[in-house]
């Protein structure tokens, strides 16, 4: 995680975006007192909402939670991947 204020991040704008997208950080940008900004790549932001849609269903949450616990316990198959 990055933590940088406002004036240092229009200094070095170039430099802190290529961080966050290239290295997956994210940045803190603060802007005074109890305020502040932050910056995730697109690819980091895509990610959140995927598992946040997943998790929107408790349906999907339960099933979710199953298929981990069976991994964890080891109660899992490999199967191999058709190629056509």
């Amino acid at each position: 995680m990055i933590v940088t204020s406002i004036s240092d991040f229009r200094k070095d704008i170039k430099n802190y975006l290529d961080r966050v997208a290239k290295n997956f950080e994210t940045l803190i940008i603060n802007r005074g007192k109890d305020s502040g900004i932050v910056v995730i790549s697109l690819e980091e932001y895509n990610s959140l909402m995927a598992t946040n849609h997943e998790l929107s269903s408790r349906i999907n949450e339960k099933r979710l939670d199953a298929a981990i616990e069976k991994l964890n316990q080891g109660n899992s198959f490999e199967k191999p991947l058709i190629e056509e």
